[in-house]
This record gives C-alpha cells, sequence and structure tokens, in this order.
C-alpha cells in the first residue's frame, strides 16, 4: 500500500488566522501519528502564511519518537534559506518544488533548463549529504522522470492538479495515462514514485490503480475538508483506505 503523508498546511493557515494558537500544529501532527498517517508534509514558504519556519523543529523534535519509519517530508524552493533549514533537520525526504516566493500554490513541475537543473543538481548533492531522500516535483511527462533522474534525484512527486481537474470534468483518461506512463519511466529509472496536489477520496483509486509502484500521496487541502465533515482521524482512515485502492 502506498503511503499517506498528510499535509499540515491547511491546518497552519487556519491556525495563522488568529493570534491564540488554535489549532495547534503539534497535536494534529500527533493526531495523524495516531490515526494511522504514514507521515507529515510541510512546506514552509517565505512569508510563511501557513507553515511557519519555527513549526519545522518542533514538527522534527515531536516526530523524534516514530522516526524513521514514520517519515518527515519538507516541500520548497531550494533557496539558501530552505536548504539551511532542510539540513538542520534532517528529514526523511525533502520534495523540491520550483516555486517562486510568491506563488498561490504548487501548479507544475520544474523545468529541466541549463539554470534550473544546475540549482537542482547542486541541491540534491546536498540532501543526499544530510540523509535526506531527494525528490523533485515534476508534470506528468516521462521526459521529466528521465530529468530528475539526470540531476541526481531519488524519486519524483508528480503533479496531479492536472488530472484532478479532470477528473471533476469527467476527461481524466489522458492525464491519468500520462501519469502512469510517467511512473512507469521513473520506476525503470531506479525512482521512487510519489504523487500530490488536490487529489481526494474519488480520484485517488483511479490513480492508484494506473500506479502499481506507488510509493507515497502527499495529501492536505482536500483531507482537510473533508475531516470538517467526518473528522480528523476518520479522514485519515479514509485517505489510507482509497490509497489501499478502496
Amino acid at each position: 500500500m502506498a503511503r499517506l503523508s498528510v499535509n499540515l498546511n491547511k491546518i497552519a493557515l487556519l491556525r495563522n488566522s488568529r493570534r491564540t494558537g488554535v489549532p495547534d500544529v503539534l497535536r494534529f501532527g500527533r493526531l495523524a501519528h495516531e490515526a494511522g498517517a504514514h507521515g507529515l508534509t510541510v512546506h514552509p514558504r517565505p512569508d510563511e502564511r501557513h507553515i511557519r519556519r519555527s513549526d519545522v523543529p518542533a514538527l522534527a523534535a515531536l516526530m523524534a519518537p516514530w522516526r524513521p519509519a514514520f517519515e518527515f517530508n519538507i516541500e520548497g524552493y531550494p533557496d539558501e534559506d530552505f536548504m539551511s533549514l532542510v539540513e538542520s533537520v534532517r528529514p526523511e525526504q525533502c520534495t523540491l518544488v520550483p516555486d517562486a516566493p510568491d506563488t498561490f500554490t504548487s501548479e507544475e513541475g520544474w523545468r529541466f533548463d541549463g539554470a534550473r537543473a544546475g540549482i537542482l543538481r547542486d541541491a540534491v548533492a546536498r540532501l543526499k549529504r544530510c540523509g535526506s531522500r531527494a525528490v523533485v516535483f515534476v508534470d506528468p511527462d516521462p521526459a521529466a522522470a528521465e530529468a530528475a533522474a539526470a540531476v541526481g534525484a531519488q524519486g519524483i512527486e508528480i503533479y496531479t492538479g492536472g488530472y484532478g481537474a479532470a477528473f471533476g470534468r469527467g476527461d481524466a483518461t489522458a492525464l491519468l495515462d500520462r501519469c502512469a506512463e510517467t511512473g512507469r519511466r521513473a520506476a525503470a529509472l531506479g525512482l521512487v514514485v510519489n504523487v500530490g496536489h488536490d487529489l481526494n477520496l474519488h480520484n485517488l483509486p483511479p490513480l492508484v490503480a494506473a500506479l502499481p509502484g506507488l510509493a507515497e500521496a502527499s495529501i492536505g487541502h482536500e483531507l482537510t475538508a473533508d475531516a470538517l465533515e467526518m473528522g480528523w482521524a476518520a479522514a485519515i482512515a479514509a485517505y489510507r483506505g482509497a490509497l489501499a485502492g478502496g
């Protein structure tokens, strides 16, 4: 079964709308662990609009008794501030995304041109030195898997926002096939295959079926929205079921 990494960004976003510290990101991280999640994901952006820089070492300390089986995945653009933060925490996995500082949310994978390939190659080398699995955020494109391998990455996360939108329109076949092709090519290259963005209880099972080698799904927004109706623990259980093909 693919692992479920619960993204805590939306819990942090809600917390940041008040000065009371409620909801407590650490408490929800603990509850995710108790509910059967396999890890936690955070994306500390420069403006700290959701996860704050200070949340990262606090979560790492919370998770210390559960790691490495319960993995910490940190996402972000590999500027010096981000890389220094990752090196100080040494998460099991780091997912490199191409977002500019003012990007609303991650909506595309890396473009592996000369300059950006160099940035990725340097970041991947640093991650390997600190013991973190280096994963690159890519569009559903087999060529992107090959480019990720070329910069030394150990895995890819396939951007599934386009697939999620197409599924909602009822015409997801082409994008589902592209995701599957990308996953197959990555697996053939020895890369870990993860997915993330706009995944929910409806569109996740077909994606899992199309990606038999799927290692992990990082899910936050839709899971948090479902939790408003069914509760946090029940939502995590439901997403675990969806990842198991249910």
